[in-house]
């Protein structure tokens, strides 16, 4: 099993680019969609974030108020590594479960790990190859923006919170630029899929 990560910036186009390395055939895992699980209500995670962030951070039916505790960590760096070190043991835990299952299934296959924070938290390391996914930072900026609704500003604040893409990008096994729209981002996973298709053929 080749254990592939994927990362990048918020609003690059992180997610179409695994689905196109779904379509091929690897197996992927959104581990933001994870960290989400981790803090559903009735979990040990969202009682951790109570404790730390208090019951304002709760909305009436129990689940977090995603955008009340965003506004608190996107605007204090120290709340924001509070947030982490909750949640990231337990995304890495779920992580490790999920891999193994699939090593079990497929052996030979080849297991892509999305998150956006995958640099900054040092989980990087635990992959065989590491994907960078950018774009330019005007069409990042527009993009996020569109996406949630920011204004310049409150959309400024959230890419400057995160490690700068050309930061990101020297971390990189291989990078894709989705700039340029579908079909050149589908053009450069596809070629992507092929170098680590090769690399699969001589692991065990």
């Amino acid at each position: 099993m080749l254990k592939v990560g994927l990362t990048g910036s918020i609003a690059v186009g992180k997610s179409f680019v695994c689905d196109v390395f779904g379509e091929l055939g690897c197996h992927i895992l959104d581990a933001d969609q994870v960290a989400r699980d981790m803090v559903s209500p009735g979990t040990k995670g969202i009682r951790q974030v109570v404790e730390s962030f208090g019951n304002s951070v709760l909305l009436a039916d129990g689940s977090l108020d995603r955008s009340k505790l965003g506004s608190i960590v996107f605007a204090d760096e120290e709340k924001r590594l509070q947030l982490n070190s909750i949640v990231h043991p337990l995304v890495i835990e779920a992580q490790d479960e999920w891999l193994a299952a699939r090593e079990h299934e497929d052996p030979r296959g080849i297991a892509v790990i999305e998150a956006a924070l995958m640099i900054e938290a040092g989980g990087y390391k635990r992959y065989d190859k590491l994907i960078v996914v950018w774009c330019e930072p005007e069409i990042q900026l527009n993009r996020l923006m569109l996406r949630d609704n920011l204004s310049p500003a409150d959309a400024s604040r959230r890419i400057a919170s995160q490690m700068p893409q050309d930061e990101k990008k020297q971390y990189a096994d291989f990078l894709i630029d989705t700039s340029n729209g579908f079909d050149e981002t589908r053009r450069q996973s596809t070629e992507v899929f092929s170098h680590l298709s090769v690399l699969v053929g001589h692991t065990s």
